[in-house]
């Protein structure tokens, strides 16, 4: 497949960008603070979870998980979900795994929840886990109850919907969408099974207090975890041309119908604008 875009690239020998500039960017002013405020009720909450479920983006899988998770949150069992596996590539699974188990997280399952896909695994893993820690005070309770916890727009809400979809057969619970922000706050508890007895706590995404580097904040931006304009749109599509180009990944010619592949983003925009009729007439 990759030769196949590389051809159809008529790429050979053309020499493409080495580094993407990053100076004087503010990354500060793309993430607005670091939700303080959700983290703390969070925490408050905690006394009525038995589990944690972190959702995260399977694209990134090793950047941008916000560390403070482990640090206030990491007390209880804890499942790491890599949601919207459809959209990544996933030829090294088995490392990103192992390389997640380095780290510490021994329960990692990746999931599409828009197909439902590996989301019947979340529950029995979170029974399992429960079962073979102490629950404190909950260890007299007959029901399960986990808090979903990550950075925005990873697909929380989402994964609650899909499980309510598998274990109940009703519908949306929360609100989702595809940009970040749409989860306001922590909310009440939401059943997603009756047997065994499950109910989740859905949260509001938070982000780090301090995005580790200029790159790691334009790869967040790319999923989706801010707003695209607080980025800049052409900015954001550069640093994908320039990414795309850079690993030899030519399906965008293909996929616009563009002449050949090229690293100038206002000439691929002006191509892209034409093909789909999005030009407009300047007087």
């Amino acid at each position: 497949m990759r030769l196949a875009f590389r051809a159809l690239g008529g790429a050979a020998g053309v020499a493409w960008r080495e580094s993407f500039p990053l100076g004087g960017r503010d990354v500060a002013r793309w993430f607005p603070g670091h939700m303080a405020k959700g983290l703390k009720k969070m925490q408050s909450s905690l006394k009525l979870v038995d589990c944690i479920i972190e959702v995260h983006d399977a694209r990134i899988s090793f950047s941008g998980r916000n560390p403070l998770f482990q640090e206030t949150l990491g007390l209880k069992p804890h499942v790491l979900v890599l949601n919207k596996m459809d959209l990544a590539d996933l030829k090294e699974q088995q490392k990103i795994i192992q390389h997640l188990e380095g780290e510490g997280l021994k329960n990692v399952v990746f999931t599409n929840c828009l197909q439902d896909e590996n989301v019947k695994q979340i529950i029995p893993t979170v029974t399992g886990l429960v079962g073979s820690s102490c629950r404190y005070h909950r260890g007299e309770s007959l029901e399960y109850c986990a808090m979903v916890i990550g950075i925005p727009n990873v697909g929380k809400s989402s994964l609650i919907n899909a499980l309510r979809r598998q274990h109940l057969r009703k519908g949306k619970a929360t609100r989702v969408g595809g940009e970040p922000g749409i989860t306001r706050a922590v909310m009440s508890r939401i059943q997603v099974c009756e047997r065994p007895l499950m109910f989740l706590l859905d949260t509001p995404g938070v982000l780090a207090p301090r995005i580790e580097s200029v790159e790691m904040g334009l790869k967040l931006a790319l999923c989706g975890t801010v707003l695209d304009h607080l980025v800049g749109e052409e900015t954001l599509a550069d640093y994908l041309l320039y990414t795309l180009n850079r690993h030899q990944l030519f399906g965008y010619v293909r996929h616009y119908g563009l002449g050949g592949a090229c690293d100038d983003i206002a000439s691929v925009l002006k191509q892209v604008a034409v093909r789909l009729g999005k030009t407009q007439k300047v007087t």
